[in-house]
């Protein structure tokens, strides 16, 4: 029964094939958003637009989520990360999957802290059925700490695709026909977090958090989901271009050059792990 009920919820998604609701582009984040917990502060740039400050200290994390559940769609979000030492935070963009953590669905983007002079490295990852694993590692081409840059996540019943400044950096193909879990039907709500993990998050735990530094703080703007919640019945009217089944040559060179001057790690390449199948490998 649990089986025909995942068949059954795959196909409905594939008939509303989301993102076809109309961009939502509101002035202010926290339309959007529910600040959960931590310091999530509000406050308006010279321009009058609406940014959430969040803050992580000795005694405090904090989050925040979307209001509303997607399924498939594009998510973009402006983040402007701390600058100076942030050796053992992390700040997260991701969509999550509700219900049993033992079958959750994940598409990760998190950004590890580094010492003052080293770059940040973008860690990305993907959950299905609670199976992940699946990690690539980059470090940006920019600072991000000096402006705001917008990351996207486009995930479709076809593929995933996380975006830098709309360069493509990474995909991740419906492989389910060969075996590898994909994120097909569970419904997911956005998150973003910052917290601290200096024990693993800059140089392997070997650089810890200076907590002399507190609060670090990240700058979040301009959410926009282009997407459907799971109830929706405007969802089959309109697709974006932006979700093309197949890559252009312009995004097939983008891929090539980031993972030729950006990429630092990937699971597929990991002898010691041997956790990537050869056809999901292959894949990406």
């Amino acid at each position: 029964m649990g089986q025909a009920r995942a068949y059954l919820l795959a196909s409905l998604a594939a008939f509303y094939l989301v993102a076809l609701a109309t961009p939502q582009v509101t002035a202010d984040i926290t339309d959007e958003v529910n600040l959960l917990w931590g310091k999530c502060n509000v406050v308006r740039d010279g321009a009058g637009r609406q940014t959430v400050a969040m803050s992580l200290d000795r005694s405090t994390t904090s989050g925040f989520s979307s209001k509303l559940k997607y399924l498939f769609g594009r998510i973009d979000m402006e983040i402007k990360l701390m600058p100076g030492n942030s050796a053992g935070t992390v700040t997260t963009f991701y969509m999550m999957s509700e219900g049993p953590w033992q079958y959750h669905d994940e598409i990760d983007l998190e950004f590890l802290g580094n010492s003052t002079g080293n770059p940040y490295t973008l860690h990305t990852n993907v959950y299905a059925r609670g199976v992940g694993s699946r990690e690539k590692g980059y470090r940006l081409w920019f600072d991000p700490s000096q402006d705001f840059h917008t990351y996207s996540i486009i995930w479709t019943q076809q593929y995933i695709r996380i975006l830098v400044d709309n360069k493509l950096l990474r995909q991740i193909k419906n492989q389910m026909m060969f075996g590898a879990p994909y994120p097909n039907y569970q419904p997911m709500r956005v998150y973003s977090t910052i917290w601290n993990a200096d024990d693993w998050a800059t140089q392997g735990g070997r650089v810890k958090t200076d907590w002399s530094l507190a609060p670090f703080t990240a700058y979040f703007r301009n959410y926009k989901a282009t997407a459907c919640s799971p109830s929706s019945k405007a969802c089959g009217q309109s697709s974006p271009g932006s979700f093309g089944t197949e890559l252009d040559q312009t995004q097939q060179q983008q891929l090539k050059e980031v993972a030729a001057n950006s990429k630092v790690y990937d699971y597929c390449d990991d002898s010691k792990r041997r956790i990537g199948s050869p056809k999901d490998c292959e894949s990406q």
